[in-house]
């Protein structure tokens, strides 16, 4: 009778330290960070963040996805696969309003931090015959990988300069590790691609014995592009110190990037998210240095179409960044 008193508590015990041990792991929250290919800036990007905020944060558990980049990492907050992702500002105002990639419907974000300009790199090589834009004419060319945000913007500017995508070019669909590869191999004679300096895919190229890199200027499309679009461009520069066997600086346009949530994630984790990431800058910077970009001064609207998320708004104020 004892001995069958004394294994039912053991067993009444067991079944308590683990549920116990159940409701811990239910508490543990993950969180999806959508980024983009490896060779990019969101990757290293997401995963430094993703680290940082694991850490800081109590019970979460962060993981940077590689994605096809911002279209992607909008669909996927959209379908509740991820929590939240880097994304070009224009690609997330067609989200938002439901339109171009997304007229299946519109997405309910909400920003949560400003983060860094995106610049548009259109490379080729000597040899290729390229020197001004108008040249890509008849070329062979990547436009950037199918969900990206470098397919939109680089539609746009081809648009801006008088060329017709399908007509004009002979168009492939790559990321920029792809396009750097088949640029290589003369398999294409230019490629476009938006992202942050140094971005580690055209460094590569740039470094690549026997080959010369060329940046195509076209930083004079930006107000077409934003008469047509809304001022989501600007003109900007890659200076020649970027990359390696560059001439001169590059004029090129540019457009920020954000990351972004659904409207559905509370303002408390917004708000530590956020904190975090402004607070913990130095340790993001020390893996790429566009985090440097992560200040309080570059969270304006001007920069995001996109509402911030309330739990941002709370911080900012903290801060004395009012909105």
């Amino acid at each position: 009778m004892f001995k069958r008193f004394k294994k039912t508590t053991i067993a009444v015990a067991l079944v308590a330290t683990a549920g116990l041990a159940g409701a811990a792991i239910a508490q543990q929250k993950t969180m999806a960070i959508g980024t983009g290919g490896t060779g990019g800036v969101y990757y290293p990007l997401g995963g430094a963040i993703a680290n940082v905020l694991s850490k800081a944060l109590p019970n979460t558990q962060a993981t940077a996805e590689v994605t096809g980049g911002s279209v992607d990492n909008l669909k996927l907050i959209a379908s509740g696969q991820s929590e939240m992702g880097f994304t070009m500002a224009d690609a997330a105002l067609d989200a938002f309003k439901g339109e171009d990639k997304f007229k299946s419907g519109k997405v309910p974000l909400r920003t949560l931090l400003v983060v860094y300009p995106n610049r548009m790199h259109v490379v080729t090589v000597e040899g290729t015959g390229i020197e001004k834009f108008s040249d890509l004419k008849g070329k062979r060319v990547s436009t950037g990988s199918p969900g990206s945000a470098t397919e939109v913007m680089a539609f746009r500017v081809i648009e801006a300069g008088g060329l017709d995508k399908d007509k004009d070019l002979k168009r492939e669909r790559l990321g920029v590790a792809e396009s750097v590869n088949a640029l290589k191999d003369r398999k294409i004679d230019a490629f476009f691609w938006v992202g942050g300096v140094p971005t580690a895919a055209v460094t590569d190229l740039a470094a690549t014995p026997g080959m010369k890199i060329k940046m195509i200027d076209h930083a004079d499309l930006a107000d077409k592009m934003n008469a047509k679009y809304g001022k989501l461009y600007s003109a900007s520069t890659i200076s020649k110190s970027i990359y390696p066997g560059m001439d001169k600086d590059n004029a090129n346009t540019e457009v920020w990037n954000i990351i972004v949530t659904n409207d559905k994630m509370s303002d408390d984790d917004a708000y530590n998210i956020v904190k975090t990431l402004v607070e913990k800058k130095a340790d993001i910077v020390a893996v790429h240095k566009e985090a440097e970009s992560f200040t309080l001064d570059n969270q304006v609207q001007e920069r995001s179409p996109v509402p911030f998320h309330p739990g941002a708004l709370k911080y900012f104020k903290e801060k004395g960044i009012g909105k």
